[in-house]
C-alpha cells in the first residue's frame, strides 16, 4: 500500500503547470455537470414533460457532439487546446444557464443541441492536452488519475445536486420546479468559474504545426495510414460499448426513482458512491495494467462488470441494486483511461486530437441513436421489466465490444514490452 501511494505521489508531483491548472479546471467543470445530469431529468419531469422528452434531449445532445466532434478534433490539431477548450467551456456554460431558465421544448432541444455540441470542444481536447504535456511512461497514471478527479467532482456534483434539491424546497417552503432550477443555475456557476485556469493555459503551437499536414482533410488519407487505420478499429469499439452505454447510463436516476420510489437525496447519494468508487477503480488501473497489459487490463474489468449488471438489471431490492450499480460503474469504466493511453501511444502526435474526437464521436453516436429507444422499451414494458430489457441487451453489447477489443488490439501488448516500466 505504501509503495501504491509512493507511485502516485512520485507522478503527481512531476506533472507540469498546464496540467496541474487544467484538472483544477477539470474538477470545477465536472462539478457542474454532476449537479445538473443527476436532477435535469427531474426537472424536465416537473416541467410537465414526459420521459420521452428526456429521450430526445439526450438524444439531441448527443448527435451535437457526435456532429461536432470530427471537426472540432480537426481544429483542436490546427489552432491549439487551449483555445477550443476556452471556448467550449464558456459556451458549454451558458448553454446549462439557459437551460436552467427556459421551459418551451423548442428551445430545450436547442439548448441541449448547444451543449453537447460545445462539450465536443472540450471532450477532443483535453486527452491530447494531457499527453503534449506528459511523457510516455506517465500516461498511464495521468490518464487514470485525470479520470479519478472527473469521478470525484462528479461524486461532489451527484450528492450536491440531490441534497440542495430536497434542501432548497424543505427551507424556502418553494415548489419542487423552483428548487431544481436554482440547482442547475448553481451548477452552472461552476462550470464558468472554471474558465478562470483554462485561461492562465500556456501552449506552444510551432512543435505541433511542423511535424504533419495531418490538420488538413485532404491530406490525412496520404499521411499515417497506420494512424487511420487505428482509430477506425479504436471507433468499432467505442460504437458497440457506446450503444449499450446509451440504453441505461442516462437513464440511470430515473432508474432507481422509477422502480424503488426513492427520493432525490437518496438517488444523489446512490450515483455519487458509484462515481466514488470508479475513481478508486481508476487509481487501481495502472497496477492491472502493469500485471497483465492494456488490451487485458481492459477486457478483464469490463467482462468482470457484466454479473453486476444483470444483478441491477432484475432484481427488486434496493440494496441489491445499489452493489451492482457501484460494482459496474467502477469497473466498467477503470478501463477507460488505459483504453485512452494505449490510443494516444498508437497514433501519430499530429493526430492526438482526431484520434480523440472520432472515438468520442462513435460513442456520442451511440448515445443518440439508443436514447429514445430506451424510453420507449420502458414505457411500453414498464418500470421493472423495461429496464431489465435494457441492461440485458446492454450486457450482451458490451460483451460484444469487450470481445472485438480484444482479438483486436491483442497483440499490442506484446509490441509494447515496456509497459510494466509505464505503470
Amino acid at each position: 500500500m505504501k509503495r501504491f501511494f509512493g507511485e502516485w505521489t512520485t507522478q503527481l508531483k512531476s506533472y507540469n503547470k498546464n496540467i496541474q491548472l487544467f484538472l483544477l479546471a477539470s474538477v470545477l467543470a465536472n462539478i457542474g455537470m454532476g449537479i445538473f445530469m443527476v436532477i435535469y431529468n427531474y426537472y424536465i419531469r416537473e416541467l410537465g414533460y414526459d420521459d420521452q422528452m428526456n429521450g430526445r434531449i439526450i438524444a439531441m445532445q448527443a448527435m451535437a457532439s457526435a456532429i461536432a466532434l470530427l471537426p472540432a478534433g480537426l481544429l483542436s490539431d490546427k489552432f491549439g487546446r487551449k483555445k477550443l477548450i476556452f471556448i467550449g467551456a464558456i459556451f458549454t456554460a451558458t448553454s446549462l444557464l439557459l437551460r436552467a431558465v427556459l421551459t418551451a421544448d423548442v428551445t430545450l432541444l436547442t439548448t441541449a443541441f448547444a451543449t453537447g455540441f460545445f462539450m465536443a470542444f472540450i471532450q477532443v481536447s483535453s486527452i491530447p492536452l494531457l499527453a503534449e504535456n506528459s511523457t510516455e511512461k506517465e500516461r498511464v497514471h495521468l490518464f487514470s488519475f485525470n479520470f479519478a478527479l472527473i469521478m470525484v467532482a462528479n461524486v461532489i456534483g451527484n450528492a450536491l445536486g440531490g441534497t440542495l434539491t430536497d434542501l432548497f424546497t424543505f427551507l424556502f417552503s418553494i415548489s419542487m420546479l423552483e428548487s431544481v432550477r436554482i440547482t442547475l443555475i448553481i451548477a452552472s456557476f461552476f462550470f464558468f468559474m472554471a474558465l478562470l485556469p483554462v485561461l492562465k493555459l500556456r501552449e506552444e503551437l510551432k512543435k505541433r504545426e511542423q511535424k504533419t499536414g495531418a490538420s488538413s482533410l485532404g491530406k490525412l488519407f496520404t499521411t499515417h495510414r497506420s494512424s487511420l487505420k487505428w482509430i477506425g478499429l479504436f471507433a468499432i469499439a467505442n460504437l458497440l460499448i457506446g450503444f449499450g452505454s446509451g440504453l441505461v447510463i442516462p437513464y440511470l436516476n430515473i432508474y432507481f426513482s422509477d422502480r424503488f420510489e426513492i427520493s432525490n437525496s437518496l438517488v444523489g447519494i446512490i450515483l455519487s458512491l458509484g462515481q466514488a468508487m470508479t475513481a478508486v477503480a481508476f487509481m487501481i488501473g495502472p497496477s492491472v495494467v502493469k500485471r497483465y497489459g492494456e488490451v487485458k487490463a481492459v477486457v478483464m474489468l469490463q467482462i468482470a462488470s457484466l454479473p453486476f449488471l444483470l444483478l441491477t438489471a432484475y432484481t427488486e431490492t434496493l440494496w441489491l441494486a445499489v452493489i451492482g450499480f457501484l460494482f459496474r460503474q467502477a469497473l466498467m469504466n477503470a478501463g477507460n483511461p488505459i483504453q485512452m493511453a494505449l490510443m494516444m501511444r498508437t497514433v501519430d502526435d499530429s493526430m492526438k486530437g482526431l484520434a480523440n474526437s472520432v472515438g468520442q464521436m462513435i460513442f456520442q453516436l451511440g448515445w443518440a441513436v439508443m436514447g429514445p429507444v430506451s424510453t420507449s422499451i420502458v414505457i411500453v414494458y414498464g418500470a421493472y421489466y423495461g429496464y431489465a430489457y435494457v441492461f440485458t441487451i446492454t450486457s450482451v453489447l458490451y460483451l460484444i465490444g469487450s470481445s472485438y477489443f480484444y482479438f483486436v488490439f491483442r497483440r499490442l501488448d506484446k509490441k509494447n514490452k515496456n509497459v510494466e516500466e509505464v505503470a
